[in-house]
């Protein structure tokens, strides 16, 4: 049973054009939005960052693959991990079929996690992915970009996250933030530090909620994405395809 109000069409489409107003002034805010990203200053990388790779160890320049911009994802999975982060592997779902256009554009795109690269590349196979992952594990990179944390004596239950102190009980079992950054190459091969984003904030990645959002449920969830599962853990989950060559 449902329990909204049914209506004649015209009543309908009075209501409708009422959403259309603020609809469209959404999209004028997050278009003014995308402007104000688009002047932040820069920041330069001047810390070595060194990352291990299935071609090598590379940096974080090398990681940009002759491209001007480089996007990375901080996807939660640690060393030890058995699996990656429910969440964080429901945004992974969207990446592959990005990659060609992104790369196309001077954009290149990679995860990134502290967990050493055997297991990244063990789950990435589990999961049918082709994306770019690379591991963190030998650098600072994760904790210096606020996504990774270690269990500290005295500690007060919180960390640096999102740009502020923010309620999280590290234990060696829980160490891990999602969040994304953006970097920027120049000709002398110099990196700055463009962007970076936490918690909610790539949510937009997720097209599945962007379609959810404009089903008659919505998203239908108690708590922010309760209803999520690895691809391959709903009941009678499809297997992953495996036939497309890793995108450069």
């Amino acid at each position: 049973m449902h329990t909204h109000p049914v209506v004649s069409r015209e009543e309908w489409l009075t209501a409708r054009k009422a959403l259309l107003t603020r609809e469209k002034a959404e999209t004028h805010l997050r278009d003014a939005v995308n402007a104000q990203r688009l002047a932040l200053p820069w920041v330069l990388v001047e810390k070595e960052y060194i990352f291990d790779t299935p071609t090598g160890r590379r940096s974080l320049a090398e990681l940009f693959k002759g491209r001007s911009q480089l996007i990375v994802y901080h996807f939660m999975l640690a060393p030890g991990w058995a699996a990656g982060c429910p969440g964080c592997s429901f945004l992974a779902d969207h990446f592959d079929g990005t990659l060609a256009h992104l790369n196309h554009h001077d954009v290149t795109f990679t995860a990134v996690s502290r967990a050493m690269l055997s297991e990244i590349e063990a789950y990435k196979r589990r999961m049918g992915w082709h994306f770019p992952w690379v591991s963190s594990h030998s650098s600072d990179f994760n904790f210096d970009y606020h996504v990774s944390f270690l269990p500290k004596p005295g500690a007060n239950g919180s960390v640096n996250y999102n740009f502020t102190e923010t309620p999280f009980a590290v234990t060696d079992e829980n160490t891990e933030l999602p969040g994304m950054s953006s970097f920027f190459r120049d000709d002398d091969g110099r990196v700055y530090h463009t962007y970076s984003s936490y918690a909610r904030g790539p949510e937009e990645w997720i097209g599945t909620l962007m379609i959810l959002d404009r089903a008659p449920k919505g998203r239908n969830e108690k708590s922010i994405m309760d209803f999520v599962r690895r691809h391959d853990e709903y009941e009678n989950a499809a297997k992953p395809h495996t036939c497309c060559a890793e995108q450069a």
